[in-house]
């Protein structure tokens, strides 16, 4: 059964624009330091599942792209170098604590901003909206996907 996932990404790091100019439009999904967000990708992602590729912390974010996870899970190397931001020295090669997967991007749409997601009605209870929520891989509804593939994007 597909499911569904909003992927934040920071467009100085990876924009859906170098997804699409990638190897098979197809990027490593690196540094996600949340263990929350580690574990939707470890227990729940699987290949085939719908993603809205969004940009953050950025001057405009919002949805930017559709793409689809286009792998299993691997430990993400990024945790074990010592000159990358997202270096964890207590992460061990034998007992990795993060994790990636492979995001192929689909296509790009038009911005959809988050002024644009929080206006729309239909879009209300979206994790991504909720007071708080900070985590850089959150579940969408079968409903919220149709809408925004559908009516939006």
């Amino acid at each position: 059964m597909t499911q569904y996932w909003l992927m934040k990404s920071e467009p100085d790091e990876c924009s859906i624009d170098d997804a699409l100019a990638a190897p098979g439009a197809t990027v490593p999904w690196t540094g996600v330091r949340n263990y929350q967000a580690r574990n939707f990708m470890r227990d729940a992602m699987r290949v085939g599942d719908g993603v809205l590729f969004y940009h953050s912390s950025c001057p405009q974010p919002g949805i930017a792209g559709l793409a689809r996870v286009a792998s299993g899970v691997r430990p993400d190397p990024t945790q074990f170098d010592s000159a990358s931001p997202y270096f964890d020295p207590k992460s061990r090669p034998d007992q990795p604590r993060w994790l990636l997967l492979d995001v192929q991007a689909l296509r790009k749409t038009r911005l959809i901003g988050l002024p644009e997601l929080r206006a729309t009605p239909e879009l209300a209870d979206m994790l991504i909206l909720q007071r708080g929520n900070r985590l850089s891989i959150t579940p969408v509804s079968e409903a919220h996907w149709r809408f925004i593939t559908e009516r939006l994007a």
